[in-house]
């Protein structure tokens, strides 16, 4: 008898999905769109906004902290995951939904209309920070509820495939938030854009918060948490069930090390930092850069459903695996195909006509400091650095004898940077020390350009041969992408019983791209700084996804053929 019942609660689960279920499942993924939307638009915008709320600091050091203050909203996301989790494991997911999509939207609307550091001074970054911080912790709460929801609804055999659909809303997020920051950048020009069109993205979200709000109102609640709660099987402490027990905390120590740590930093090196090092590093014009990193979003979105519904033949584990494994062994060979395609001639620079430093260590600083003004560096060395790092230029650390003297060689020539001395309060470089690093600044300008180091990239035709490369290789690492995330929904559901479902999946996942993922940007940055090389920061990916590939390999079990609704 009791194999009859298992034989048609399987049957019943492998039925196709009716027309209304889809309706929710579509809902759920369009509203996580939006969301991800309001989240990436401050990513996608950090030069800008590190202009009007940290303009007390020097450029390099307003990017810095706004990437910091980026990275604050990522820092919160797993305490999102615990006060949400539990949340949606207690009274459901539908109406967690609703909470999170508010705290998101109105918090990214008060951004678009916060003034600056300008008009109300040092309260301008900490008002910043704290929606940051509200963002992060209401997109702790999204994930796991949107990929709960969905694989709760979704057949026995076509998880994979279906929550896939959740899997593209995070790119399809960044994708729209990077056409709507295109096209307002395209219609009202860049001077307006700079001073205070770069408000509009943010303002106009207030829109998709109405839509969303709409859409989460529209929903029904997930069979499988109405089931457990007809049954009285609801968690009372998801949270001292989930992390409090071995047995269940050995399987979320799991997921995190040994799949979400590896996925977390290639999500993040094949979308946001490579737009990143594309603008920044490569001086590719903005808009170019947008539109290139845009179209292989397009082509490359597809794969998440590809790999998402073969994982539902073949397994979750050997895609996601297979993902990390290849960006280990190639993001030094395409990021260098990246400067070469997108940046010839800095390509060739690099190779023709080297950069050293050489410089006594001790009178060097670390250059990735967040809170580092120009004029906290005042030895030769850390002039030097700063002036390079500025330019976006690789160079070469070569250590000198205490005492002697920093000098930079580009290709044949050298010149040797000043040391400098401040007023009286440090607020500035006093007029000897001003003169004298803007004349250096000058020779090391007229240097880099003799040795064929551009101040930027050339402009790159629309749709040539040039720009078809940028975007070949720009998809390369979103198919990545696409392998490590598009079955790990899936996977993460499956590990864990549906009374603490939501709570045990969204603190792995959020602390694996929360942490390791969304610290990215400012990890690599301040790597690269302190390293002098541009392709230092890939050794950050790269060590973390290969840890985990080695964990996974040996520890992670396969989850396709587990019945979710037999594990209250």
């Amino acid at each position: 008898m009791a194999t009859a019942s298992g034989a048609m609660k399987v049957a019943a689960h492998d039925a196709p999905m009716t027309g209304e279920e889809k309706k929710v499942i579509f809902a759920s993924s369009l509203g996580t769109v939006f969301e991800w939307y309001d989240f990436y638009l401050y990513g996608s915008l950090a030069v800008f906004i590190g202009k009007q709320f940290f303009a007390a600091l020097d450029p390099t050091a307003q990017f810095i902290a706004s990437l910091l203050a980026f990275a604050a909203g990522f820092i919160v996301r797993p305490f999102g995951a615990l006060v949400f989790g539990r949340l949606g494991d207690m009274i459901g997911r539908k109406y967690t939904f609703l909470v999170t999509i508010l705290i998101m939207g109105l918090s990214t609307f008060i951004v678009g209309v916060l003034p600056g550091y300008a008009s109300i001074g040092v309260a301008a970054p900490i008002i910043l920070v704290g929606l940051r911080i509200l963002q992060g912790l209401a997109l702790g709460g999204e994930y796991g509820g949107a990929a709960t929801y969905v694989a709760e609804h979704a057949p026995h055999g076509k998880r994979g495939a279906y929550t896939a659909w959740i899997q593209t809303t995070a790119t399809l997020g960044l994708m729209l938030s990077l056409m709507v920051i295109l096209g307002t950048r395209t219609f009202l020009g860049d001077v307006a854009f700079g001073d205070w069109g770069w408000r509009v993205p943010f303002i106009v979200s207030i829109l998709l918060l109405a839509i969303s709000v709409w859409i989460r109102l529209s929903m029904n609640e997930s069979p499988a948490f109405k089931k457990m709660k007809e049954e009285g099987k609801v968690s009372k402490a998801p949270l001292s069930e989930s992390f409090g027990q071995w047995k269940n905390l050995k399987i979320v120590l799991l997921a995190l090390f040994g799949l979400v740590m590896g996925q977390g930093v290639v999500w993040y090196t094949g979308q946001f930092y490579a737009l990143f090092f594309l603008a920044n590093v490569l001086k590719v014009d903005s808009a170019t850069a947008n539109i290139m990193v845009a179209v292989s979003l397009i082509i490359g979105t597809p794969f998440f459903v590809i790999f998402g519904t073969l994982s539902d033949k073949i397994g979750r584990k050997p895609i996601i695996l297979a993902g990390m494994l290849l960006a280990v062994l190639t993001y030094f060979p395409l990021f260098k195909a990246l400067t070469g395609a997108a940046n010839p001639e800095l390509a060739k620079a690099q190779v023709t006509a080297q950069i050293s430093v050489k410089a006594d260590p001790g009178t060097c600083s670390f250059q990735g400091s967040p809170i580092a003004r120009e004029v906290d560096f005042l030895s030769g060395c850390d002039i030097a650095k700063r002036a390079l790092t500025q330019s976006s230029a690789s160079y070469e650390n070569v250590a000198a004898p205490a005492g002697t003297p920093t000098t930079i060689k580009v290709g044949d020539k050298e010149l040797t940077p000043p040391t400098a001395s401040t007023t009286a309060g440090g607020h500035k470089f006093d007029d000897a020390s001003a003169k004298a690093i803007g004349a250096f600044k000058k020779d090391l300008a007229e240097a880099l350009k003799a040795a064929g180091y551009p101040p930027k990239a050339k402009p790159i035709e629309f749709m040539g041969g040039q720009w078809w490369s940028v975007v070949g290789i720009l998809t390369i690492l979103v198919i990545y992408v696409t392998m490590v995330y598009g079955p790990i929904a899936a996977m993460l559901v499956e590990l864990f019983p549906t009374r603490i479902r939501y709570t045990s999946m969204s603190l792995p996942y959020h602390i694996g791209n929360g942490w390791f993922g969304g610290l990215l940007p400012s990890v690599t940055f301040a790597m690269v700084a302190a390293n002098g090389n541009m392709y230092y920061g890939l050794w950050y990916p790269i060590v973390i996804a290969a840890v985990c590939f080695v964990i996974g390999l040996l520890f992670v079990r396969e989850t396709k053929d587990v019945d979710i609704y037999a594990r209250d």
